[in-house]
This record gives structure tokens, C-alpha cells and sequence, in this order.
């Protein structure tokens, strides 16, 4: 089965000219799409504040912060996954601060093929949260589905005298009946309220 291809949003956050050129390199247009640069914590706050990125890479430290935090922050938020790029003596303790909230750490000096490994891994990350997100959207839409149906129950409960099993077996009954939904019997039963009388 082929890995299907996507493209990935990206935000650089880097002092260094040569760093973001070198990193730019190594983002090719065909699945990396917008790569923003920005050169400090504070312009990259207003840029995550207008959009989302899928990959956050910070070259750490920046003139007016070291990153972790912001580093940590955007992985927090949900769908970004974050790159700390360090060096090589504050390495241990910086992955050791930022780990436990998924922040990825690479230790400077680092080879264009271990950049290459480090951007497999958070699509890898990126995916996974994908499939997470789809999970809570469609749980969501059940719990309302649910919630819908059981205000609608209460409708005939409290409106034609019926228990709730009973309440649950004309629902399910109109929705076979009728090959629809037992949710879009229910929207039908609490759009009308009592204006249209129920027939069992």
C-alpha cells in the first residue's frame, strides 16, 4: 500500500540567515506549502496567531526568547508538531524539559540527512494527530446525535405519555419506516414541537 502524500504547512522561526536558508532547502514546494520565516518568538506569536502550521522548526536561542515554551505551546494547541533545534551542550536538558509535551529536539551541528529523518518522523507525529482529530470529530457528531435523540424522546415522553422504551421504539420504528435517520426523526420531532400530532 503507498503512503499517501500530503502537504505540510511550515513556520521557520530562526535568527540566522544561513540556517533558514539551509532549512528552506531541505523543504521542497511539492510537500512543504506556505514555509514562513519569521526571526523571533514575538513575530512568530502573531504569525501562529493568524494561521495554523502543521510543522513549527525553531532554531533556538532567538534574540528575545529561548523558544521552549513557545515550542511547547504550539504542540499543545492540537495539530502542530514542533522542532527545537539546539546546541549540542544544552541538548540533555532541553529534551528532557520539552519531551513530555511531544516537542522533537535535534542537537546542533546536525546533517542534512538527519534534518531529512527529523521531518519523516513529525509527518509521521502530524498524521497520527490527523487520525486523533477525525476520532474526536466524529465522537463529537455521535454525542450530539445522541443528545438530539434523547431531547426528542422527552418530547413524546412528555407530550403523547410515553415511557422511554417506548419513546426509543417509535423513534427507531419511523426512522426503518421511513429509511431515514433516527437523528433526522429526531430534528423532525423537535423543529415541529407540538404543532404536528405524532401518529404511533
Amino acid at each position: 500500500m503507498k503512503l499517501q502524500r500530503r502537504v505540510y504547512s511550515v513556520l521557520i522561526i530562526s535568527a540566522s540567515a544561513q540556517a533558514d536558508h539551509a532549512l528552506r532547502e531541505l523543504l521542497p514546494e511539492l510537500l512543504y506549502e506556505p514555509v514562513q520565516t519569521v526571526a523571533s518568538i514575538a513575530a512568530a506569536g502573531r504569525a501562529a496567531a493568524e494561521r495554523s502550521y502543521d510543522f513549527v522548526i525553531l532554531n533556538s536561542p532567538l534574540p528575545d526568547d529561548p523558544g521552549l515554551s513557545f515550542a511547547i505551546d504550539q504542540c499543545r494547541g492540537g495539530g502542530t508538531v514542533a522542532l527545537l533545534l539546539v546546541r549540542a551542550e544544552l541538548y540533555t536538558e532541553i529534551t528532557e524539559k520539552v519531551t513530555p509535551y511531544g516537542v522533537f529536539t535535534l542537537a546542533k551541528p546536525f546533517s542534512k540527512q538527519t534534518v531529512l529523518t527529523a521531518l519523516d518522523w513529525m509527518a509521521s507525529m502530524r498524521e497520527r494527530l490527523r487520525r486523533m482529530e477525525r476520532k474526536s470529530l466524529t465522537l463529537e457528531e455521535k454525542m450530539e446525535e445522541i443528545r438530539l435523540i434523547n431531547r426528542a424522546k422527552w418530547l413524546l415522553i412528555e407530550q403523547r405519555q410515553m415511557d422511554e422504551p417506548q419513546a426509543h421504539r417509535w423513534i427507531e420504528k419511523q426512522a426503518m419506516d421511513r429509511c431515514v435517520t433516527r437523528r433526522a426523526v429526531a430534528e423532525e420531532l423537535l423543529a415541529a414541537q407540538t404543532e404536528t400530532p405524532f401518529s404511533e
